[in-house]
């Protein structure tokens, strides 16, 4: 097979075809500004395409019924991940900007991931009964049919496989529509996933797109479920288009992750957690630790401690493993995060570190932003409400664990959250409490294959990941036999 970046440009994949359609764009390195090279834009055509292609491979192949063949394929993609990890963790360094060091430690989900997800295949069961004498209900297990798939640009490898991994174990074929930021990403990752030999053409279907490219795949009748990783807002778009056709949602949505710092807490353990919590993939992560409710005790040490650490993130290009933090995606995201910012000090929120944009000296040209920490006193503050997705943390003191639970509570948000003290029963006492999906203890992001991930609220719907992995993807069919019993 051919490759998809042939002249560092970058196209489509539909029924086993790389495919040159669509509105031709730059891709471009946020770290220099330089241009990477040129992809095309797909919208409702190259979208319906994908769909057809998936959907007849769904309706004329035994694809969704062959355990063997889905098992085979799963674990073949896993080892053609393995061998190009490499490759693929400087693409994403080069493309979305995050340091080399994180896009490896995001490679490195792809291929467990992928080898879990096949040996659902096997552990995967309906159930039957005998409900009375000659009388019998089997409950089996289906493919939906296409899964429509969505994903951000700031893990492509690993969020995409998230999804695609457990979507395939079921047997539903899939079409991805994958952001133009990491159009060459893109392009690698469906090379390697078309490079499995066992792969029928047409399971797998990718197009490069935006938002018209998303509301053909979310609106079309025969894409029955949608797999979506992204903003809230696009999330709540994205229910009512699917509404008319009734679709089955998985919905992985927005974060304000709170770190809930308590007076007994070993700080100076923490603070390196909490402050890298913020700059993985500088801040562009829905995960990203960007609040701290400290206890009133130790609020004035953690507040010294933690703005002296942010004053010496060392920013820089992607590919310098001295860096602490990468760049942002763009130089339209570091403006919005500024904006935001701004606005709340002119709120009244204070600074203890501002950072902001970089605007001069060798990182001129890319898309850098320095960590702000800011203290607030209103929960209710913008800049505790909303999401940044960026390095921007904002600081709040409480008093009793009641306060702390409530500020943790106060946004929309409940995807994940970190509980920091050396008392069990209080971590679990105050766990119990806070509404989010993931709750860590002194510590942070720690995600395993075998147990579910999501968010309470507006933070998502539905779960990815253990055992409830394929629930997305699945119809439950219950069939009736009456057979009777043997005449004596």
């Amino acid at each position: 097979m051919t490759s998809g970046t042939v002249n560092k440009h970058a196209t489509h994949w539909i029924n086993g075809e790389w495919v040159d359609e669509g509105t031709k764009k730059n891709t471009i390195n946020p770290s220099t500004g330089e241009v990477l090279g040129t992809y095309v834009e797909g919208g409702k055509i190259e979208m319906e395409k994908a769909i057809q292609a998936a959907r007849n491979t769904f309706k004329n192949t035994d694809w969704k019924t062959n355990r063997e063949l889905r098992h085979q394929v799963l674990t073949e993609m896993a080892d053609a991940f393995e061998a190009r990890q490499a490759e693929v963790a400087t693409m994403i360094a080069t493309e979305n900007g995050k340091l080399l060091g994180e896009a490896q430690f995001e490679v490195s989900f792809v291929k467990p991931n992928l080898r879990f997800a096949a040996g659902k295949i096997y552990s995967e069961y309906g159930r039957s009964a005998e409900w009375s004498a000659g009388k019998y209900s089997i409950l089996i297990k289906e493919a939906v049919g296409v899964a429509g798939i969505s994903t951000p640009w700031n893990s492509p490898a690993a969020l995409l496989v998230r999804s695609l991994a457990p979507a395939l174990a079921a047997g539903c074929t899939a079409v991805l529509k994958m952001p133009g930021q990491t159009a060459f990403t893109n392009a690698l990752i469906m090379e390697i996933i078309a490079s499995v030999e066992s792969l029928p053409k047409g399971v797998v279907n990718m197009v490069i797109g935006e938002r018209e490219a998303l509301q053909t795949l979310v609106e079309h009748p025969d894409v029955p479920t949608i797999s979506f990783t992204g903003s809230t807002t696009t999330g709540r778009a994205l229910t009512k288009q699917g509404a008319d056709e009734l679709k089955l949602l998985g919905l992985e949505l927005g974060g304000k992750t709170p770190h809930i710092v308590f007076q007994d807490t070993d700080i100076d353990a923490c603070l390196p957690v909490i402050e890298k919590s913020l700059t993985v993939f500088t801040g562009q992560f829905c995960m990203t630790g960007s609040r701290i409710l400290v206890h009133k005790d130790i609020a004035d040490e953690v507040r010294d401690k933690l703005a002296k650490r942010l004053e010496n993130v060392k920013v820089g290009n992607a590919m310098d493993s001295g860096n602490d933090m990468g760049a942002m995606i763009d130089k339209n995201s570091v403006e919005r995060v500024n904006k935001m910012v701004e606005k709340a000090i002119d709120k009244g929120a204070k600074v203890l570190v501002r950072g902001g944009p970089i605007n001069d000296g060798e990182l001129v040209n890319g898309a850098f932003y320095q960590p702000t920490l800011l203290e607030v006193d209103d929960s209710q503050a913008d800049i505790v409400q909303q999401e940044i997705f960026g390095p921007v943390l904002t600081l709040q003191v409480f008093d009793t664990e009641r306060e702390a639970i409530e500020m943790a509570n106060a946004t929309e948000y409940g995807l994940s959250a970190s509980i920091w003290t050396k008392d069990l029963q209080r971590s679990l006492r105050v766990a119990r409490e806070v509404e989010a999906g993931t709750i860590w203890f002194n510590d942070w992001a720690v995600m395993r294959d075998e147990f579910e991930e999501g968010g309470y609220k507006q933070s998502g719907v539905g779960r990815l990941r253990g055992q409830s992995t394929l629930e997305d993807f699945i119809e439950v069919k219950h069939i009736v036999l009456q057979p009777g019993i043997v005449g004596e």
